[in-house]
């Protein structure tokens, strides 16, 4: 009986991780070229932090790369990583939260915009 408990608890806790995900209009900008524009999975963390992904785990959301995450590391700055499909997660760098457009965050060669 206590197995079976853990387990419709951890499906569950499954489920839960994934309705936190809503729909989202997507930008990302890289060296000023619009490497992806459209409807993506957002999925928002702790303190302003987010990830945003395909719809289909299966496709990039361009190039290799998977998912893209910002992490608030203090008030309107974020650090940025973008996860490769073979597992790297590579640092994209610092961005800032822009003063015009409060959903988009602005790197030294990037931009991601998420409304």
């Amino acid at each position: 009986m206590f197995k079976k408990t853990i387990s419709i608890a951890m499906i569950l806790g499954l489920f839960s991780v994934s309705l936190l995900a809503k729909s989202a209009m997507c930008t990302i900008e890289s060296n000023g070229v619009v490497e992806f524009e459209g409807y993506c999975e957002f999925e928002s963390e702790r303190g302003g932090s987010f990830s945003i992904a395909d719809y289909d785990p299966n496709k990039p959301l361009f190039g290799a790369i998977m998912s893209v995450s910002l992490y608030v590391v203090e008030k309107g700055i974020g650090e940025v990583r973008g996860l490769t499909r073979d597992g790297i997660n590579s640092r994209w760098g610092e961005a800032q939260r822009s003063r015009h457009d409060p959903a988009c965050w602005i790197g030294s060669d990037f931009k991601i915009c998420a409304r």
